[in-house]
């Protein structure tokens, strides 16, 4: 069931948030997050970007979670400053940091996540962050306003907070997540958590946020650009006294992930259109995802379809950089729809593309490979005027 005004992280049980301005925003608004598990369990499940240059919060989070039978009392988010590309001062001010939350809240310091969020290349603001840290504590609250408060002070270019929330069977789930920009697969660009009352063991929550990632955030794709700082952090306390079927927990926190995804593709920076790839009859998943991946990154292809222009040789262009050993299909027996047009059939000229309406916000995009009988789908948005200006800006 979902309901129209959102708490995110803090419906379920056992969650306190809170969301204040510290100041490391020019513009006044809130910039630091923090969300406390109060238990009765401390368990703990995140995913984190592979990528090579990955900040000091993602590095020091990451040490923290493969320490073995990790624990996790409070996440902690700044924006403002991704603090990565930092060097050794970065790391230490991510300790710094952690360490300040941890006598604040009289809790051991392992049991500290961070996550950042900003400009790459940029000191973190100590003298700001760390009264911060001590005023975003006395904010705590379990409220819905809480979170929400939590979800606004973790944007960036974002132009509204993101919050989703399901009842499972006798429990809850609640998540927030940020992202409009550097959105690719693995992960796509963003900072989430989200908050469960279920009894949920580390090693449960880990197999069951992998695999709600893989059909959430692993599925959208606005620019092809992997950030330094992704992180999806879950949190389970216990206080529902409730221990769900896995499969079920699985379901309904891919659910949650899912409406989180969808809800960046559509706040994608400067965005009109959210696009479905959909890539019917592939031989495998990973062949389907393959295909879906290269087309969703053709910048041709987005541009055309922001001017409302049904430009289907760009989808075959796109999908024909797949090698075959990756995606076998034959490319003469490809068909294209686009909103319900085949506009190709058999790899060739189809019906009148001019009948496309693309006066919806959503645009599905159908690609049947008759190659075999795997389904996936993928969601990205056109590339617009406002994308380039959004990023050509940022910096200032």
């Amino acid at each position: 069931m979902w309901y129209t005004h959102i708490m995110s992280v803090t419906y379920a049980k056992g969650f306190r948030a809170a969301g204040i301005a510290a100041g490391l925003k020019p513009s006044g608004r809130l910039d630091l997050a923090l969300v406390v598990n109060d238990g009765p369990q401390l368990n703990v499940a995140a995913t984190l970007t592979p990528n090579r240059a990955s900040a000091a919060p993602v590095e020091y989070t990451r040490r923290l979670l493969e320490a073995g039978s990790p624990s996790a009392r409070a996440f902690l988010v700044n924006s403002g400053s991704a603090n990565a590309c930092t060097g050794k001062t970065g790391q230490k001010n991510a300790l710094h940091t952690a360490q300040t939350l941890a006598e604040a809240l009289s809790v051991d310091v392992d049991q500290i996540l961070l996550a950042s969020t900003g400009k790459i290349g940029v000191h973190l603001n100590m003298p700001v962050l760390l009264p911060g840290v001590e005023k975003v504590v006395d904010a705590l609250a379990s409220t819905p306003q809480a979170g929400i408060d939590a979800s606004e002070a973790i944007c960036t270019t974002d132009t509204v907070s993101k919050r989703a929330q399901v009842d499972g069977d006798g429990y809850k789930i609640g998540g927030m997540v940020k992202g409009a920009g550097m959105i690719a697969p693995a992960m796509a660009t963003m900072i989430a958590v989200v908050t469960t009352d279920a009894e949920v063991s580390n090693d449960d929550l880990q197999a069951a946020l992998g695999a709600a990632v893989e059909m959430s955030f692993n599925r959208i794709d606005s620019d092809g650009c992997m950030s330094t700082n992704d992180t999806v952090v879950a949190l389970a306390s216990g206080a529902s006294g409730v221990h769900p079927d896995l499969d079920e927990f699985t379901a309904n926190l891919i659910t949650v992930l899912k409406s989180l995804a969808r809800q960046i593709i559509a706040d994608a920076e400067g965005a009109s259109h959210d696009i479905a790839i959909r890539v019917v009859n592939a031989s495998s998943e990973g062949a389907g995802l393959a295909v879906a991946r290269e087309v969703s990154r053709s910048n041709l292809l987005k541009c055309a379809l922001f001017g409302g222009d049904p430009n289907w040789g760009r989808v075959l262009a796109s999908m024909g950089v797949v090698p075959e050993s990756i995606a076998p299909y034959k490319m003469h027996q490809v068909d294209v729809f686009i909103n319900g047009v085949q506009v190709c059939r058999g790899g060739s000229v189809g019906d009148d593309a001019s009948a496309v309406d693309f006066s919806a916000r959503e645009i599905e995009i159908v690609i049947d490979l008759k190659a075999g009988a795997e389904a996936v789908e993928l969601w990205t948005n056109d590339l617009t005027y406002e994308y380039v200006k959004e990023n050509a800006e940022y910096s200032t």
